[in-house]
């Protein structure tokens, strides 16, 4: 294996953890992932010796905890190349924000008549804000469909753009359902030629394979902590002449340059879109996250989830009744959803459990995709740097489990 698995395990507290008396197989880190003690440590370490308010204290612990979470900024900033620190914003998560976008820049950009482009496969936190904002501005939601191979049809694109009336294209950079690697950058391309902005939902990217967003593409890219060993903790990156475009989407301290009784000016960027206290732990453990991802390699993360998906679709195939939503290993992230004939999703979940095997069952938030397939629901076994050959083992010998209870004697 492209990792050291065992060693990686180990430093992450769960796993000596029993369930039922059995291993614990983590098999739904594309919900959220578990955090290695590097993470714990430099969240206790800022908690228990530098706390204190960012930017606005001038003695020791507000100093140290302020150049501990701008330090993490640095970080973060480094860590998908973006241009500049201040173009990196804390957001409590990739859902706000998009709704960030939604309520700010879109609010700005798009009228009456306008379209909004997203694909078949969006997770709901990259359709809703979209849908309400359509509704809320008179503008069209069109979408670009999934073939039934879990692809893009990348042919629906250009007849979307063609009249001109597009404003933006939001689109996941990997599906949470599928698995799909999206051909985003092409994405990116013909919506700039159409003069659209491009927004990308990077949740499932960033801690699974290397983000570059000088050559990604993006206008507006967001991914959450929580799924790259952080904490609960969200990030917004924007092209700086956008985000300086844009005004606030919330309002208070630290968000303002000055305040009289009728007016007030805002801060400058990143400032002016994290009103008040942030969530400063949360972001020093993400930039501790960032470290220890870096330091393991994200093409040598990339490349290990590929080859564990590429086993566990083969092994899978061993299952009677089972079917896989989406493509074939080289297209595909860490992540395999499927559905059995005998079996609702929410009992296969459970009956895993038993066996101390975690997976993930019903829509993913995820609903217009599983219409698109005809199906109500689906279960999600999603891999990470923590998971090897032998956790899909444990994953199939508990489906055949489940075939045996409740598949047709």
């Amino acid at each position: 294996m492209p990792l050291d698995v065992p060693a990686i395990r180990a430093q992450f507290p769960i796993f000596k953890r029993q369930i039922n008396g059995n291993r614990l197989v983590f098999l739904d880190s594309a919900a959220s992932s578990q955090k290695p003690q590097p993470v714990i440590d430099a969240m206790v370490q800022l908690w228990s010796s530098s706390y204190a308010n960012v930017h606005r204290g001038l003695y020791s612990l507000a100093e140290e905890a302020t150049e501990a979470y701008e330090g993490a900024r640095v970080k973060i900033a480094n860590f998908i190349n973006a241009a500049d620190p201040a173009e990196i914003i804390n957001v409590r998560n990739a859902t706000e924000g998009i709704n960030l976008l939604a309520y700010t820049w879109g609010e700005q950009n798009v009228q009456a008549g306008d379209r909004i482009v997203i694909t078949e496969l969006e997770h709901h936190a990259n359709l809703v804000p979209w849908q309400q904002l359509a509704k809320r501005k008179g503008a069209d939601l069109a979408y670009i469909p999934v073939t039934d191979e879990g692809l893009l049809d990348m042919e629906v694109l250009p007849q979307l753009l063609e009249d001109g009336r597009t404003k933006v294209v939001a689109c996941s950079v990997v599906s949470n359902v599928l698995g799909t690697v999206l051909p985003v950058t092409k994405v990116a391309e013909m919506a700039h030629a159409a003069g659209a902005t491009v927004v990308m939902d990077a949740a499932q990217a960033v801690p699974h394979l290397s983000v570059d967003v000088q050559t990604l593409g993006a206008d507006f890219l967001v991914f959450s902590g929580h799924k790259m060993c952080g904490p609960g903790v969200g990030v917004l990156w924007g092209r700086r002449r956008l985000l300086e475009a844009m005004p606030p989407f919330l309002f208070g301290g630290d968000m303002i340059l000055t305040v009289k009784r009728q007016e007030s000016k805002w801060n400058e960027l990143p400032h002016k879109f994290e009103a008040g206290t942030p969530p400063i732990a949360e972001v020093v453990g993400l930039g501790a996250a960032v470290d220890f991802l870096t330091e393991i390699g994200m093409d040598a993360i990339h490349e290990h989830e590929q080859e564990i998906v590429a086993y566990a679709l083969e092994r899978l195939s061993e299952v009677p009744g089972l079917k896989v939503l989406g493509p074939g290993p080289a297209l595909r992230g860490g992540v395999i959803s499927f559905w059995m004939d005998d079996a609702h999703p929410h009992d296969i979940a459970a009956i895993l459990n038993e066996d101390g095997v975690c997976i993930r069952a019903g829509h993913h938030c995820a609903q217009p995709l599983h219409d698109r397939f005809c199906i109500p629901a689906s279960a999600r076994a999603s891999f990470y740097i923590y998971n090897d050959k032998d956790d899909v083992d444990a994953l199939v010998a508990a489906l055949h489990k489940v075939v045996r209870l409740l598949g047709r004697r």
